[in-house]
């Protein structure tokens, strides 16, 4: 699935619930099934700037693409980690710095989380967008 069909499928899901509240139960439940976190990768480095809330997020490059791990402590900002990486993780680096998370705007997450978690949200897909952007520029340096 492209990236962008990702974003589609997200939008899709969230169409089926009606009102905010069942959203808001959808993130926490995607959040849930996140991965779990390694203890080791809970490092200054990996920690998100800009998050109310603690949000840790881990790369591997493998192959041509990059796998992102991530945690928050906070239940919503949880489930909105595991929207980022549904969309980002196992992407090249190139289509991560090409993509912007459309996705929010289509169900309405732009307009309905609190400043404080867009913000934290935004500062997320600046984190990913910058471990792609350093992967990309090591790409390069090997050609």
């Amino acid at each position: 699935m492209t990236i962008q069909e990702t974003q589609a499928a997200i939008a899709r899901d969230f169409a089926d619930f009606t009102d905010w509240e069942d959203k808001y139960a959808h993130i926490i439940a995607l959040g849930r099934k996140l991965a779990p976190f390694p203890e080791e990768h809970r490092t200054d480095d990996n920690k998100v700037r800009g998050c109310q809330s603690q949000v840790w997020l881990h790369v591997e490059l493998h192959d041509d693409t990059l796998i992102f791990y991530g945690d928050a402590d906070a239940a919503i900002v949880k489930g909105l980690v595991s929207l980022a990486l549904e969309v980002y993780s196992g992407r090249t680096p190139k289509e991560i710095l090409q993509t912007e998370p459309d996705f929010m705007k289509k169900i309405g997450l732009d307009t309905h989380l609190s400043p404080t978690r867009t913000n934290g949200f935004a500062s997320m897909i600046k984190k990913i967008k910058m471990y792609a952007l350093g992967f990309s520029i090591k790409q390069e340096q090997k050609q």
